[in-house]
């Protein structure tokens, strides 16, 4: 029994002998398929832990950029990281362009310029719209702490190439590819004009902030959202690309970005074709490796568009000027508020978040019913929203008249370094009556 029983163990020695290498060789095998991507799995449990206010929404592959921290910061550090970052930006050469049409500048003008320009009183502006009835408004600027270049121009048709026809698509652009054209012209004399003042005066910028004359600002913009390195834009209004109603990023990054019509033949060499405006900027960064990151933003923009209510999956929300926000870029107007609380939670439930999409939890946003045209009685609704100054603002403009319209454009005339535009008369005359 006694040898029975050491033969036994003996055998069972053996055994574990046998077991145990295969064993550490079926575990080392399995970390090493885990340790070839490990974020995928790790990631969302540390967004789970680890929280911050201005959260990375973007979901691309190479260019993303995770700005979560790893530690959580504490309320006075990052107090005053955010003031180190502003006596920075105050020492810093900022360029603000302005661009497009000036239909509701009586509204956006004053918030441009209380939320930007005066919190970066040391930018220069500059502001490349086309000539319009509405264009008399852009006299509000006047008042713009610094006037480098103005550009009020007589749009002219593009031609369309090859090129252009292949990469674009018209479909969902109100006035086909050519509106598209004229979009992209309007942003690229951005980085056009932005340069040759530049080398006028021997000089760099540091940053470059782009933004639409028809977006109304609610809150300041924060000195976290200049990057170095990186393409910043908002969330949602992303219609399979990327949102292109705002950007800042450095001069290297914003050439890329604000480059709209010469990058064409460069996504056409690449093979892309039938993109919209959002998809051809999308690959505009990535396809010249230029890393983006996207933060929630405190503007809409103003629209006089109509959009059916309730929006269906790919429509358009209305969002009105009293939401809490941020409203990243997204479509707006003064309303009487027609869908809130658990009817928001509804209605953009049912929205593609890669289409026309914004941040709607917590109260975020109040929705507007947009089929129509700007209700009766919306000034009232803006003034109590915009408060004081903004109305008065409002009010200024409203009671303008053709003569002290040319005053003004003069006098801003006076204060600008370059003026490209038509004779003050003939901007006034276009939107007022003579007197």
């Amino acid at each position: 029994m006694y040898v029975s029983r050491k033969i036994s163990d003996v055998d069972r020695r053996l055994l574990l002998l046998l077991i145990i290498p295969s064993l550490s060789l079926l575990v080392l095998i399995s970390f090493s398929s885990l340790s070839l991507d490990p974020f995928p799995t790790l990631a969302p449990l540390r967004n789970l832990i680890y929280t911050h206010p201005l959260t990375v929404t973007t979901e691309t592959s190479d260019f993303t950029v995770d700005s979560n921290p790893s530690d959580v910061i504490p309320a006075e550090e990052m107090e005053n990281q955010r003031r180190r970052k502003r006596e920075e930006l105050e020492k810093s050469k900022i360029a603000v362009c302005l661009v497009g049409g000036a239909r509701r500048f009586e509204l956006t003008g004053p918030s441009i310029m209380e939320k930007i320009l005066r919190v970066y009183p040391n930018a220069d502006l500059f502001l490349n719209s086309p000539l319009d009835q509405n264009s008399f408004k852009l006299r509000l600027l006047k008042d713009a702490p610094r006037l480098a270049w103005v550009r009020i121009f007589e749009p002219k048709p593009i031609n369309e190439t090859e090129p252009m026809v292949r990469v674009l698509t018209p479909m969902n652009s109100p006035n086909g590819i050519k509106g598209l054209l004229q979009y992209f012209n309007l942003v690229e004399g951005c980085i056009t004009m932005i340069k040759a003042y530049q080398n006028e005066n021997n000089f760099t910028y540091e940053w470059i902030v782009r933004t639409r004359v028809d977006g109304y600002w609610a809150d300041p913009l924060d000195p976290e959202y200049f990057i170095p390195g990186q393409y910043l834009v908002p969330p949602g209004s992303s219609y399979g690309g990327l949102n292109d109603r705002f950007g800042v990023g450095d001069l290297n990054t914003s050439t890329v970005a604000l480059s709209r019509l010469s990058l064409i033949p460069d996504l056409d060499s690449a093979g892309l074709t039938h993109l919209n405006s959002e998809s051809a900027f999308k690959a505009q960064l990535t396809t010249h490796r230029v890393p983006y990151v996207t933060k929630p933003l405190p503007f809409c923009i103003m629209t006089d568009r109509t959009y059916d209510f309730p929006p269906a999956r790919y429509g358009v929300p209305v969002a009105a000027l009293s939401s809490h926000g941020p409203l990243n870029g997204a479509k707006c107007r003064p309303c009487t508020v027609a869908c809130n609380g658990s009817c928001v939670a509804e209605v953009m439930g049912k929205l593609n978040k890669e289409w026309s999409w914004t941040e709607w939890e917590n109260g975020a946003v109040e929705l507007c019913d947009g089929h129509g045209e700007w209700e009766e009685g919306w000034e009232k609704i803006f003034d109590k929203t915009a408060g004081e100054n903004l109305a008065l603002a409002r009010k200024r403009v409203g009671g303008l008249d053709s003569r002290r319209c040319v005053e003004e454009f003069e006098n801003m005339r006076g204060m600008t370094v370059k003026w490209e535009a038509p004779a003050s008369e003939q901007i006034c005359m276009l939107g007022l009556r003579p007197n």
